[in-house]
């Protein structure tokens, strides 16, 4: 089913909201959340608002956070959440960063005791939309192995960095540094389809082609990955003195309870370098020239991070709006709310 950006925006609000969420804080939320399903981040998009709503329906995250700011030196502060909803607490970080880095050059801004936050990308472009450049790290729950192991340690720890140009083209990279998101396997789970041997391994730390039977992800590259993933934690885990590594909460086990994760956005205003003009014309002939790139095999051309992702929604609402499976929409639209969906041992029930 087709759905314009209104419709299922509100649809998502309003989900939210049934679960007990403030207006304001619904409407960041579903707005975080159309970002990502409009680009095609299906995973990271409509599909989350169940598990949120549960969440908040069992009191896992507080509706009514005390937030509060501290700032810790000239360019740098912790946001603390109080287990607010992480979309907010997030946004704000990064709001608080660019203020920073636009009077003193750079900011590193810490965000302890927040719940998920969703793709974090949406939060570099908000920097890059400001002419800054921005790197962001967040922590999440154990369920990769490390390179060598067959029990999960880390998480997904996602990493995403984002960059002005002088034109309207943006560039915004947003990765799990596992092979692929839980949220992967929860959309094929979902759809009810097999995934790639290389994804995830059994409870033995044997591949698996069942999205059922996966106990872990694994890191991208091997042991590269794994550096990234233990780097991620250092940064938003260890650096804020939230829980670390295999003490990081569960997202699908107690909803009821609240996670106390870490987030850590990076900005740096290019005028305090180079400049930003310059930087930002440079940008333009760097994607230029990558654009330009003769092509591989199977390939129309070299996109630039973030360009896919683009197309994929001007594509979306050039031929009716974005792709929305039916039962998920009948979930949005349905009351009164059912939260019961999620369980400690599958972290998604079917």
């Amino acid at each position: 089913m087709k759905l314009s950006r209104e419709e299922l925006k509100g649809l998502m609000k309003g989900k939210l909201m049934q679960a007990g969420l403030h207006e304001d804080h619904a409407e960041t939320t579903a707005e975080i959340l159309m970002w990502a399903h409009e680009r095609g981040y299906y995973s990271h998009g409509a599909v989350r608002v169940e598990y949120y709503s549960e969440r908040i329906f069992k009191g896992g995250i507080t509706v009514e956070p005390n937030i509060t700011w501290k700032q810790t030196g000239p360019c740098s502060g912790i946001l603390d959440g109080d287990n607010g909803i992480g979309f907010v607490v997030a946004k704000e970080g990064m709001k608080k960063a660019i203020e920073m880095a636009k009077e003193n050059g750079i900011a590193v801004v810490g965000m302890s005791n927040l719940s998920h936050s969703g793709s974090i990308g949406y939060y570099t472009e908000m920097a890059a939309d400001e002419g800054l450049c921005a790197i962001s790290f967040c922590q999440s729950d154990p369920m990769a192995v490390p390179y060598g192991g067959a029990e999960p340690y880390y998480g997904t720890n996602p990493i995403s960095f984002a960059a002005p140009t002088a034109d309207d083209r943006t560039v915004v990279f947003d990765m799990a540094t596992t092979v692929q998101a839980w949220g992967k396997i929860l959309d094929k789970r979902s759809k009810h389809q097999e995934i790639p041997a290389d994804w995830a391994v059994d409870e033995h730390g044997a591949p698996v082609t069942d999205p059922h039977k996966v106990n872990a992800l694994v890191p991208i590259a091997g042991a590269k990955g794994y550096g990234l993933m233990m780097m991620v934690d250092i940064f938003s885990g260890i650096l804020l003195g939230v829980p670390f590594g295999g003490h990081v909460s569960s997202m699908y086990h107690d909803l009821s309870e609240g996670r106390r994760l870490g987030q850590m956005h990076i900005v740096i205003d290019p005028e305090r370098f180079c400049g930003a003009d310059q930087f930002m014309k440079t940008m333009s002939a760097c994607l230029d020239e990558i654009g330009e790139i003769k092509p591989a095999p199977g390939f129309d051309k070299v996109n630039y991070p973030g360009e896919r992702a683009k197309m994929r929604m001007d594509k979306a609402y050039a031929t009716g709006g974005v792709d929305v499976a039916d039962e998920l929409v009948e979930y949005l639209k349905g009351e009164p709310v059912h939260f019961d969906r999620y369980d400690h041992k599958n972290r998604f029930a079917d």
